[in-house]
């Protein structure tokens, strides 16, 4: 419903005009809903939707009017024509006293087409300096609840019609929409930053307290006299540290749940160093962003592999090389060392009902949907995994 002032002697849009001013409307309508819904800030969307409809309306003036909770007040949000000093810091009454008022508290759309004569409601004294004549309200609803008004002004005499009307909601039930969009996008955009930190902080507390894990472990290794057990606690606490690593590219990244698969490697690598001064350990691996779920494994396999390779390949140290690379297939990874080569018979397979080791490493290939395959490299060993690129699983 609409509430319409009428007075003697308006006369119609000349009926020459009429059918391309409609067509110009409804070009008008269709362009703006094509912007809104690509729209991705609100304050540039309604400055865009009030000059488009002054366009559609043929009219110098266009505003739209945002209702503040706090103080029952419409504020001046966007518009065109208007002096400087307007937008943005003129404020209006919200009561029925003003035809903007009424229709936001009653959601009818009111047509005015004889300000100077109203006597429904006042003019406010912005609009007076600038001689407006006659004016269009609607109501902009978005998400059930009512955000404003869509108001056209003009200083002309003439005289707004009910097509016009029309004009007029669907442009602002268009302008409802853009903003429920935009709001719906802000708060699961919020929800996912939540996630995202907690996601972070998960993986920072997960870290922090593996390495707590790792320290105790270094404790028992030097407390304890046994030789076996201490060999045993250091294999654990190198696979802690490569899970804790992870943690921490993870916690650090730029995008959460994805991981460098070079910055990991060569933080364990780093680490394995430390562990192994005899040792000279290389390392040169592809820079690959890789899911978290998938780098732990990776890091785990390279782990046992080079402490086979610090364990059985040398007697007093020497050189291992690790190395990932892309290829057509997949990823590629390969450890090996320069030393004693393979005992004579090894199987993998049957070594794994042995070793705990050999068993963590036959699993960690399956999982990563790869076979591990151990050749000779003369002098030396090398251990070669193909495994198929996880960014396309």
């Amino acid at each position: 419903m609409a509430v319409v002032e009428q007075a003697p002697g308006d006369s119609e849009t000349p009926g020459s005009d009429e059918l391309q001013y409609r067509l110009q409307q409804q070009s008008v309508l269709a362009k703006f809903g094509i912007e809104a819904l690509r729209a991705r800030d609100l304050q540039p969307m309604l400055q865009r939707a009030v000059e488009l409809c002054a366009q559609g309306m043929r009219s110098r003036y266009c505003k739209l009017l945002e209702h503040c909770q706090h103080k029952d007040a419409l504020l001046v949000r966007s518009g065109v024509g208007w002096r400087d000093g307007v937008v943005g810091s003129v404020e209006m009454r919200a009561d029925l006293g003003s035809p903007a008022g009424y229709a936001y508290h009653t959601g009818e759309a009111v047509i005015s087409n004889h300000l100077g004569n109203e006597t429904r409601f006042r003019t406010p004294a912005f609009m007076a300096d600038h001689q407006i004549r006659r004016a269009i309200n609607v109501l902009v609803e978005a998400g059930g609840r009512r955000f404003g008004v869509l108001e056209v002004d003009s200083p002309d005499e003439g005289k707004f019609e009910a097509s016009d009307l029309a004009f007029m909601q669907g442009f602002a039930n268009l302008i409802g929409v853009a903003i429920e969009r935009q709001e719906a996008e802000r708060r699961l955009n919020d929800a996912l930053q939540h996630q995202e930190l907690l996601t972070r902080e998960a993986s920072h507390r997960v870290k922090n307290s593996l390495a707590m894990v790792s320290g105790l472990l270094n404790l028992q290794m030097q407390a304890d006299p046994d030789e076996r057990i201490t060999r045993l606690l250091g294999d654990a606490q190198a696979r802690i540290t490569a899970i804790a690593l992870a943690h921490d590219r993870l916690w650090r990244g730029d995008q959460v749940g994805i991981v460098a698969l070079d910055d990991l490697i060569g933080g364990i690598v780093e680490q394995m160093r430390e562990q192994a001064p005899g040792h000279s350990i290389h390392c040169d691996v592809a820079r690959v962003q890789i899911s978290a779920d998938t780098a732990i494994p990776i890091g785990l396999l390279v782990t046992e592999l080079v402490t086979n390779a610090i364990k059985y390949a040398y007697d007093d140290g020497g050189d291992i090389e690790v190395r990932i690379a892309e290829g057509d297939d997949g990823l590629h990874l390969a450890v090996r060392d320069h030393g004693v080569g393979l005992p004579e018979g090894f199987d993998p397979k049957s070594a794994s009902s042995r070793s705990l080791g050999m068993r963590m490493i036959v699993s960690l290939a399956r999982q990563l949907r790869g076979e591990l395959l151990y050749e000779d490299a003369g002098p030396g060993t090398r251990a070669v995994l193909a495994m198929p690129d996880p960014r396309r699983a």
